[in-house]
């Protein structure tokens, strides 16, 4: 079987999956959110933490608890991390140094999970379990959860509450989760995975040398890495550790995991709403995005110039030889549009052009499909900034599920989507300015440059995923880097949680002859378009000096 037929047979069988859940998954997630039951082991939970899951909260109470929740969870995770070597299960691993637990701490809970260590020679027991997986789970539930308040300002009306976060939170853990993470953890164990708490092995290679080995609780953290769109790995090499990904099976699986939830979100999105075809354009749009992207890497890195490239097959230097160049770039472009930052190659070995294709997937806000909850509230903010647009060129006073979208929410629309531009360019002008990207740089021009607005870029957007020449674990960049992470991550939910009390209170509009039918394939096409124009004005000049000059180049 020839490699093109095969990378062809594995997107066709990754697509028919995501298909055949999209809908049982999505209607299930839709029945969790809007059911008034509690389980047992959650009200165990709300009593725990003592919290009243019935209270309904306006968008400054869900967003104080949104917060609050994080800025514990960061404290908590920090304070693991600087008493690592006093812990039981630490390995003989001392305690992580201020900044980088700090970024660390940040990266977790953020739902990036970008690593400034290697985990196999970092992380005990104690940090890799009861710290990072840990915030695998709730830092994903978040983002699920300040989804669903958006789609609920879309749903109700005369009403500015929008649920409650406490609610959300645990039955985003409980009911969705954990019970995925279960069954992936059991099929990735099943495939090779490790699965263990046993100690460091210290084995001798054939050279004579001694190689030091570190075992842990991989494969369920490997589930929940993948399923969250978290990304952090048990090793430094991620998912192109046999460890962590031992075949094609996995492989596939692990991608699939990434992409399930993000993909089945819009179709809870339209359950909600009560139209299920407004979740299909949404999707439609997502899938559209996703798949121009995947043909892309694939076609760039096949065609990548040069001889050694042309008789290997492919541009094969840093990516997963076991699976192939297509597999690779299959993976690298689902990782890099669904904020997940897992990787079975290295990024910074795909070429100029295949290269920006993959920080252009982060720099769109990593809504095709996004990161799970980001990704839907991310492609709603845009719905709303394509439905104003279509607004302005008619005349029309902009409408969108039946509410009006005026001055107001378009201001936090507009907020929204500058956050991230303007923490990626400030931030990567400030390491560029300072000296401190530069000397990070294993590359030098153009290459050396995409670096650094990688780095910036991929935690900015909440990504977690670098160009592995780039040195990050320095004061300066784990510093940084951190900011960015946090600022990244929740800033933008003041604005999506804004936006959604204001279009909670709003009453109904009427339907007209001249309201945008959003749930048409046309307005899939505007969709997309939006999102490109508005990406490419923003983030062009930036491309222009990094992966755009090392292709053109090539």
């Amino acid at each position: 079987m020839s490699p093109v037929l095969a990378d062809v047979l594995q997107v066709t069988a990754l697509i028919v999956a995501l298909a055949l859940v999209h809908r049982p998954l999505g209607d299930y997630m839709a029945a969790v959110f809007s059911s008034g039951k509690h389980l047992r082991v959650e009200k165990w939970i709300y009593r725990a933490v003592g919290a009243n899951p019935d209270t309904e909260m306006r968008w400054p109470a869900y967003l104080r608890g949104v917060l609050a929740f994080s800025a514990i969870s960061v404290l908590f995770l920090y304070l693991i991390l600087r008493i690592q070597g006093d812990l039981p299960g630490s390995l003989g691993f001392a305690a992580i140094t201020p900044d980088q637990a700090f970024n660390t701490a940040a990266s977790f809970v953020s739902n990036t999970n970008w690593q400034s260590y290697s985990g196999e020679s970092s992380m005990g027991h104690v940090a890799q379990t009861t710290g990072l997986a840990v915030q695998n789970f709730v830092s994903a539930a978040v983002g699920i959860a300040v989804a669903v308040a958006l789609v609920r300002g879309f749903a109700r009306s005369r009403t500015g509450e929008l649920g409650n976060f406490w609610a959300d939170l645990v039955r985003g853990v409980v009911r969705i989760l954990i019970p995925i993470s279960v069954i992936a953890a059991v099929l990735l164990v099943a495939a090779g995975a490790v699965q263990n708490f046993a100690g460091i092995h210290e084995l001798t290679t054939v050279t004579g040398q001694t190689q030091s080995i570190s075992p842990g609780a991989v494969a369920s953290q490997e589930a929940i890495k993948d399923l969250g769109t978290n990304g952090g790995g048990y090793f430094n090499a991620n998912s192109a550790h046999p460890f962590e990904n031992p075949n094609g099976f996995s492989n596939l699986l692990t991608i699939f995991l990434l992409l399930v939830i993000p993909f089945s979100l819009p179709r809870t999105f339209g359950k909600m709403v009560g139209s299920v075809r407004q979740g299909y354009a949404i999707v439609g749009a997502m899938a559209t995005i996703w798949f121009v992207g995947v043909v892309l890497v694939t076609w760039l890195e096949f065609a990548h110039p040069g001889t050694a490239s042309q008789l290997a097959g492919g541009a094969m230097e840093g990516k997963e030889q076991r699976f192939g160049e297509g597999a690779s770039s299959l993976f690298a472009v689902s990782t890099t549009m669904t904020s997940t930052g897992s990787v079975n190659s290295f990024h910074d070995s795909f070429g100029g052009l295949s290269g920006g294709v993959l920080l252009l997937g982060m720099m769109l806000g990593e809504i095709a499909p996004g990161g799970v909850g980001s990704g839907l509230y991310g492609m709603l903010i845009m719905a709303v900034i394509a439905v104003f647009i279509a607004g302005l060129m008619v005349g029309r006073t902009p409408e969108y599920l039946g509410k009006k979208i005026g001055t107001r929410e378009i201001k936090f629309a507009a907020c929204y989507i500058l956050v991230t531009p303007a923490l990626v360019l400030i931030g990567t002008a400030i390491a560029m300015a300072t000296g401190n990207g530069e000397s990070s740089m294993t590359n030098t021009g153009a290459h050396g440059f995409s670096e650094v607005l990688y780095a910036y870029t991929s935690a900015s957007n909440n990504n977690g995923s670098a160009f592995a020449g780039f040195g990050a674990n320095t004061e300066f960049h784990n510093t940084a880097l951190g900011l960015c992470m946090l600022l990244g991550r929740f800033l933008p939910m003041v604005f999506v949680l804004a936006l959604a009390g204001s279009l909670a209170e709003q009453k109904p509009v009427p339907e007209t002859a001249g309201t945008l039918r959003t749930e048409k394939p046309l307005f899939t096409g505007l969709l997309v378009g939006t999102i490109m124009i508005i990406t490419g004005l923003t983030f062009f000049p930036a491309l222009a000096l990094g992966p755009l000059a090392e292709g053109l180049a090539a």
